[in-house]
């Protein structure tokens, strides 16, 4: 019997910035895992794609009736259900994409165990399929500003560098996650109770003029202040985004997905021997 040669794939080894221009080569996986990903989400379903709507349209009434009505918090000069429904669109994007991603990894643990490729290809496909979602929740926002009469302005031509912002934080924090809940996997119940107290914590039901004026400094380290204020005051407001949040935001963002990423390749290799 001739012996066969032995590969040792080492992770850290791959991580580099190059590494990051090889997943070019697994584009079709990508592909075919949030295809499958997509398909899987919505098969007898009774909404289908409705899913993704009736989320955000359901915590948008909730917070014009309890924070704007009863509360009697400023909607900044907007219809509230506008005021809120374009915070919660992202808001529910980062979110829902953030609770599949964390449980990724196990979720596949078919493929993980028996094949090799960069293990972040399953949370690039994750939160990617998690995009059709906020598609279709974006394009019931644009039918309710054509119904209040909101005319668009030219700052809406920064929405696309806000969504890739918000793109990279979401996948430094899945990344982080998802490499964590490989060995605890009680961590997925934690990162949704965490998710309920971050939303609380980001403008998303109540406007930044709420925020005492000393406690901004230290409120606007939260990476999802400056972006939910941006997508809000692009969309809603026709107004540009706040730069100077936006720029802490950015800041925040890529400074975890370079942490995460790191985490990630290193913690990769045993990833198969634990799930």
């Amino acid at each position: 019997m001739t012996a066969q040669p032995l590969t040792i794939v080492d992770s850290a080894a791959r991580f580099a910035p190059g590494a990051l221009f090889q997943l070019l080569r697994y584009r079709e996986l990508i592909y075919a895992l949030t295809q499958r990903e997509i398909k899987a989400r919505y098969r007898q379903s009774l909404l289908g794609i409705g899913w993704a709507v009736a989320q955000p349209l359901a915590l948008m009434v909730v917070f014009t009736l309890v924070f704007s009505r009863f509360a009697g918090l400023p909607c900044d000069g907007v219809p509230c259900p506008i005021f809120s429904y374009s915070a919660l669109v992202p808001w529910t994007f980062l979110s829902n994409a953030l609770t599949t991603a964390t449980i990724g990894l196990v979720s596949q643990r078919s493929i993980v165990t028996k094949t090799y490729f960069p293990r972040e290809v399953i949370i690039i496909s994750q939160v990617a399929a998690r995009s059709v979602d906020f598609l279709a929740a974006a394009l019931v926002l644009a039918v309710m500003m054509i119904g209040y009469r909101i005319a668009p302005t030219v700052w809406l031509l920064t929405v696309p560098l806000l969504l890739l912002i918000l793109l990279v934080l979401i996948m430094g924090a899945s990344l982080i996650t998802s490499a964590l809940h490989v060995s605890y996997r009680d961590l997925a119940p934690v990162v949704t109770l965490g998710l309920q107290v971050w939303l609380y914590l980001t403008p998303v039901a109540y406007p930044l003029s709420v925020v005492p004026v000393e406690l901004r400094p230290f409120y606007a380290l939260n990476p999802t202040v400056g972006l939910i204020e941006g997508f809000r005051a692009t969309i809603a407001l026709g107004q540009p985004p706040p730069w100077d949040l936006l720029a802490i935001s950015t800041v925040v963002s890529l400074v975890l997905l370079v942490v995460a990423y790191a985490y990630f390749k290193r913690a990769e290799r045993s990833f198969a021997d634990i799930i």
